[in-house]
């Protein structure tokens, strides 16, 4: 048992050694310590979202539990805003869901961050990025079905 305990010790020494010049890969060769995928370094401007609109629809569509019913949905248009060090285009977006149990959340602001002209991801904590934004009615949203 001893000698089993041993060899996995080891093993898992050398699986750690193995992988520590891996990790130095991942770093970049500008002294950042953000790994990016794309040119973009957070500097030069980001192409337009076009079709914003039709790419946050199809998105809210697998994002809300439930997209039938959207209420108070409000949408204002693509500004350019620093998330994380990088410049970005956000698209700021108010609306109420109804929840599992069919009823209606009050309504909350979500930021729609754009990278390279397509829908990244969803800020839940759209506060700072929002703040300020000239929102406009959304009826595509409040018409969606599944």
């Amino acid at each position: 048992m001893k000698q089993l305990t041993l060899r996995t010790s080891s093993g898992l020494a050398a699986m750690l050694l193995l992988s520590m010049p891996l990790a130095g890969c991942l770093t970049s060769d500008d002294g950042g310590s953000s790994t990016t995928f794309t040119d973009d370094r957070g500097v030069a401007n980001q192409p337009f979202p076009d079709r914003y609109r039709d790419q946050i629809l199809a998105f809210m569509r697998t994002y809300l539990n439930n997209p039938v019913g959207v209420r108070e949905a409000v949408i204002a248009d693509p500004a350019q805003r620093t998330i994380g060090g990088r410049l970005r285009y956000v698209v700021c977006l108010r609306y109420s869901a109804k929840d599992t149990d069919g009823n209606y959340r009050p309504a909350r602001e979500r930021g729609v961050l754009f990278v390279d002209g397509r829908l990244d991801r969803i800020l839940d904590n759209a506060a700072e990025p929002c703040a300020g934004a000239s929102y406009a009615a959304f009826p595509e949203l409040e018409k969606m079905s599944r």
